[in-house]
């Protein structure tokens, strides 16, 4: 299975985005703020392609893919009615791993993939190990019962922050399900990204 395995704090500075925990609790010890380099300077005059290409970068590690796993995603969002670039923000946002991380259940996306790779996770009561399926509306997201019991979960949903709490999701800590209740308004997503400019590199 194809996934980054690189440094997450170098990437992380990169482009700005905590990739390593959003738990309450959890602190990273990476300064993600601050550009890399010792003499860093976030001044850095970028052409139109360099911001474009900053965004998609941005954008793929945010949610843990590859380049070819960004690309499909892009090509299915391209066949969807409306914007594109929102229609590419809804199918990432329902996928198996980033709504196992958005209920609380992984501390991060990446810990989220292994969870649903080690068949921890559970779709509409059948075992799914594919991070990438895509959940639809109504469908329900629990753990198996030796994965609800785990440390690493009870840790992750005690240590769950607010921010993650989105109207979309319906989530038990109790019981360690969750149900996908709709896709998210773009409004209801985070500001940082900028899928215009990923529809512009990609259109050219």
């Amino acid at each position: 299975m194809s996934r980054y395995l690189g440094p997450l704090c170098k990437v992380s500075r990169r482009f700005g985005l905590d990739l390593e925990s959003k738990s309450r609790d959890i602190k990273t010890k990476c300064n993600f703020n601050t550009p890399p380099g010792q003499h860093a300077s976030k001044n850095t005059k970028q052409s139109d392609f360099g911001k474009q290409l900053h965004a998609k970068q941005a954008l793929k590690y945010k949610y843990g893919l590859t380049e070819k796993q960004f690309y499909r995603f892009y090509n299915l969002a391209v066949k969807q009615p409306g914007p594109t670039g929102e229609a590419l923000i809804k199918l990432l946002e329902s996928r198996l791993d980033n709504l196992v991380f958005r209920s609380g259940f992984a501390a991060t996306r990446k810990e989220a993939r292994q969870m649903v790779s080690h068949k921890h996770v559970m779709v509409d009561d059948h075992l799914c190990n594919i991070p990438s399926f895509l959940v639809q509306e109504g469908q329900k997201i629990s753990l198996v019962e030796r994965a609800a019991k785990h440390i690493r979960v009870l840790n992750a949903v005690n240590n769950s922050s607010q921010d993650l709490e989105v109207d979309w999701l319906e989530v038990s800590e109790t019981t360690k399900e969750s149900v996908f209740k709709r896709y998210p308004d773009r409004d209801e997503l985070s500001t940082d990204i900028n899928e215009n400019l990923v529809v512009e590199l990609y259109s050219k």
